[in-house]
């Protein structure tokens, strides 16, 4: 019996340091992502850019073709691929960049988390979907309306699926998670920005300055132990630096 791990944005950041971490424990690794690492051989990869719902359908069926339910102890699909999007305020944004974050953060997810739900209904193992979240979600911070929204989104996502799940026989636990402040190509981005389309640059690279983001590595450590710890149960919404 194996457990199963598929994930987006698996590739780089967040999503490979969890995809290391539970393949360090066992897990058979599927990855979705729009780059493949040559150094992940142990990982199946599936090239998608998860804006292509068409595609992304497909690459869904495609890898549910090739497991075996009565061989999973259980199944888990990480929601992680995010895309900050342009920093600036939202009049300065061009239409098809508001367009491209929102289907990054929000709509491939519930996609993805619709057809993970479709496709395992008849699957009697424990199965769960986690969505990186943010603390985003609950805090505006000028020049990122489409990430604040679109994290608020993810939650509510969580919520709605957690309701309608647990009315289920053999449902899907859903929750949200909020990683805290790490060290990823998205922060490099925010820093990066200039005052003028982001005023809370400055705190952003006082965060790197003085040591206070967390590795991949750390984080995915953090998720990994909620997970078999039981922590991580339908509904919630939570913040690892919290637990």
């Amino acid at each position: 019996m194996e457990n199963i791990l598929i994930i987006t944005g698996g590739s780089k950041g967040i999503g490979l340091g969890l995809a290391k971490e539970y393949h360090k424990n066992g897990y058979r690794i599927i990855s979705i992502s729009r780059s493949k690492i040559e150094k992940l051989y142990s990982v199946e990869q599936y090239q998608c850019d998860v804006t292509n719902v068409e595609k992304v359908e497909k690459t869904l069926i495609e890898i549910f073709s090739q497991l075996d339910n009565t061989q999973t102890k259980s199944i888990t699909l990480i929601n992680n691929a995010g895309n900050l999007g342009t920093v600036n305020t939202l009049d300065n944004i061009e239409p098809s960049d508001i367009n491209y974050t929102l289907s990054v953060n929000l709509i491939a997810p519930l996609v993805i988390s619709s057809q993970f739900i479709k496709l395992t209904k008849n699957w009697k193992c424990k199965k769960q979907i986690f969505n990186i979240s943010s603390g985003a979600a609950i805090n505006a911070y000028e020049s990122w309306a489409m990430y604040c929204a679109s994290k608020a989104g993810i939650d509510m996502m969580t919520r709605v699926l957690s309701k309608e799940q647990k009315e289920l026989k053999n449902g899907v636990s859903v929750v949200s998670i909020y990683p805290g402040i790490v060290d990823t190509d998205m922060q490099a981005q925010a820093r990066n920005t200039p005052k003028e389309n982001f005023k809370s640059v400055q705190r952003f690279i006082d965060f790197y300055e003085h040591g206070e983001l967390f590795t991949p590595k750390q984080v995915a450590k953090k998720i990994y132990k909620l997970d078999i710890s039981g922590e991580l149960k339908n509904g919630r919404i939570l913040d690892v630096r919290n637990i």
